[in-house]
């Protein structure tokens, strides 16, 4: 099942005056970025789910705004999102709140470094040159 793209749609129309929304296919689903940092998911059963930390759990928590989870063979697995609350479905405003709230999440995530070369890869990459 493929992202909702209505949504993607809505997320990115609701997000303009904040910056550009671009999207990346994920298992049947789509990562949402702001201007170059991930916020957001549309899971591929539907439904937004926003970018928490340890930072804004407790406003997720009050809102009442459940975890995003997985099961991987029988293991459930949990990821750093929430779903987004029913009102940022049909008020821009409010899209907008939450989504700023996940994307200072965003911001705050630790940078992923760059994939180590292996010593074959360097090794091709010389004998071009």
């Amino acid at each position: 099942m493929a992202a909702d793209e209505g949504l993607v749609d809505w997320v990115s129309e609701a997000m303009e005056p904040v910056g550009r929304v671009t999207k990346r296919a994920m298992m049947g689903g789509a990562t949402l970025y702001c201007d170059g940092t991930i916020f957001a998911i549309v899971a591929s059963g539907g439904g937004l789910w926003l970018k928490a930390d340890a930072e804004s759990d407790a406003l997720w928590d009050e809102a009442g705004c459940d975890r995003f989870t997985y099961d991987m063979n029988g293991k459930i697995g949990s990821m750093n999102y929430r779903r987004a609350p029913d009102d940022v479905y049909d008020d821009a405003d409010e899209l907008r709140r939450w989504a700023l709230l996940a994307l200072d999440a965003g911001r705050r995530a630790p940078k992923k470094a760059p994939p180590r070369r292996t010593a074959r890869a360097a090794a091709r990459g010389r004998s071009r040159g």
